[in-house]
Parts: C-alpha cells; structure tokens; sequence
C-alpha cells in the first residue's frame, strides 16, 4: 500500500512541477503557430544547400511538434517540393526540442539542460542535412514546389487559433506521452532501488543504455524529461540523462519508418548514426563540464523550486483539465 502511495505521490510532485513551465511553453507555442504557420516553412525549404538546411533546423527546433506529429508535416514538406536534406534536418530537430520543452526542461532539470536540448537539436540538424546533402543530396531529383498565393491580414491577432493550438491542440498531442513520462519517472523513483544503479550503470553503460532505452522507447520532448529525471536522481550521470533526453523524442518506429522508406536507406542511416554521435558528445561534454567544475551545481538545479507552492497546484489542475479535454476530443 506504501508503495502505491509513493508512486501516486511521486507521479504528483513531477506533474506540478512541470506544470507552470509547461502551460507558459505552450502559450510561446501558440504565438510561434499563429505568426509562422506551415506555409512560411514550406516556402523556405525548397531549395538545396546550406541556407535551406539552416532555415529548417532553426525553424524547427522551437516547434512544440513531437516525432510522430512531425512525420505529416515532413510528408507536406515533401510533396511540397522541400529540398530532402532540409526535410531531413527539420525532421530531427523538430521533435528533439520545442519551446514548451525547453521550459518543462528548465522546470526540473535546470538552465543547462533547458541550453543543451536546443543546442542539440540544432547541432543535430545542420550535420544531418550537410551530411546528406554531401553524400547523396546533389543527386536528388527535387519536385516542382506549386505556388502559394499569401493573403496579408495585418493588425488582426487570431485569438481563437491561438487559444485552440496553445490549449487543445498542443495537450492532446503531448497528453498521453505526457503522461506516460510521468508513470514511468515514477516508477524508476518508487520501485528501482538507488543502489543499483549507482553499483551497474556506470560509464559508459549509462550512455549505452540511454540509447538502448531512448531509441525504440516512444517518448515526446516534453514526456522524457520526468524519465530523465528518475534516471539522473537513481545514478545516471548528468550527460547520460542528456543522452536520453536527446535520443528519445527524435527516434521512434514511426519517424524511422518514414525516414527508410521516403528518404532511403543511405539516409536513415546516416539519421540514426547522426542521433548516436550527436547525443554521444554532447553527454560526455556536459559530464566533462560537471565533473571539472566547468558547470556551477546551481544550473543544474530545477527552477519550478522557486515557485509558490499555491502556483504549482493550481497549474498543474489547469494542465490535467487541458489535456484531459485534449483526450477526450482526440476521441470523439
């Protein structure tokens, strides 16, 4: 019974204290939905080379899309006539971070690990996209991207896109990994005992099995964070929750399924290889950091510890109304 009460609890705390962060990501998501929209990101992602691989990755790294909801807009960007190298940046940057992540991120892990997920995703998608563009890019044949015709609407803000995107659309796309996330950061807590990982999962097993776990696990940006959480708080080092963190949302079934059978083989492998290395030399360097002083402890600290406890409550009952809403529209 004790340890029911635990989990419930740990499942609790996590939830409140994601949720501030969360709901104030998700408001940046819905402007960032309402001032760009598809068709921006569709018109400049046509033409091959480095301008369009850069425009790709940084368009999506603050998309607040995860890696089976960024699978359709990759196919439009496709039949669009979107240069193949570009699809292939913004697929691995957009769902390895997004703006209500980062500051879910922020929430529980400190400003360092909120700095890296960015930092990764755009690492992640300007080598990817140079990579493929070198190796087989030139060779592809692109599709003639049709015409848009753009009708200006200036000084009208779309509050009813906004509210819609940033409160129904974004916790039902996040709601059930979300809270998935939580069970399982909650069970990694309540029923794994500290001692083993601190005496089996040491480097480089940490980082082996954050891949082995991150790779086929279907988690979003938003959903790993309590995991890795759980993870950290139970032996990993830092840079191998990091690893998780960066694997996880950008590999999964669907979005590597899409990758082999629309890119072709040489560029799923080189998308899975790229995700391995990326996330690989960025955990040893944020353990390098921690372990030589190069980070203050203070960063790497949640910031949701500053917060009224009042406001985290009361968050995180807006946030399970949302999603719970969210849910239920998905299913009718």
């Amino acid at each position: 019974m004790d340890i029911i009460l635990n989990f419930i609890n740990g499942c609790i705390n996590l939830w409140i204290e994601m949720a501030p962060y969360l709901l104030f990501g998700m408001s940046m998501a819905g402007l960032l939905h309402v001032f760009l929209g598809k068709e921006l990101i569709t018109e400049h992602l046509g033409k091959p080379g480095m301008g369009s691989i850069i425009k790709a990755t940084m368009l999506g790294v603050p998309l607040p899309v995860c890696s089976c909801g960024v699978v359709p807009i990759a196919s439009s960007l496709e039949k669009e006539g979107a240069h193949k190298s570009s699809i292939l940046a913004f697929l691995v940057s957009t769902p390895t971070t997004g703006v209500d992540s980062v500051f879910a991120t922020y929430s529980l892990l400190g400003p360092m690990f909120a700095l890296f997920r960015p930092l990764a995703a755009i690492i992640s998608g300007i080598t990817l996209g140079i990579a493929d563009y070198l190796v087989e890019g030139k060779n592809v044949e692109q599709k003639q991207s049709p015409k848009h015709e753009h009708i200006a609407v200036k000084g009208i803000f779309k509050w009813k896109e906004f509210l819609k995107y940033s409160f129904q659309e974004i916790p039902q796309d996040i709601g059930k990994a979300l809270i998935v996330g939580i069970a399982i950061g909650a069970s990694i807590s309540v029923f794994i005992p500290q001692t083993i990982f601190e005496r089996f999962f040491f480097f480089p097993v940490d980082f082996i099995v954050a891949l082995l776990l991150g790779i086929p696990l279907y988690v979003c940006s938003t959903g790993s964070i309590p995991v890795a959480v759980s993870l950290i708080q139970k032996g990993f080092s830092p840079g191998a929750g990091l690893v998780f963190l960066i694997a996880g949302p950008a590999t999964n079934a669907v979005t590597l399924s899409f990758v082999r059978s629309k890119m072709g083989k040489v560029s799923f492998y080189l998308y899975l290889f790229n995700i391995i290395i990326v996330a690989a030399l960025l955990g040893l360097l944020f353990n390098f950091l921690t372990a030589s002083g190069g980070i203050d402890a203070e960063l790497l600290n949640g910031a949701s510890q500053m917060l009224p406890m009042r406001i985290k409550i009361v968050s995180g009952i807006i946030l399970f109304l949302l999603v719970a809403n969210g849910l239920i529209h998905e299913k009718t």
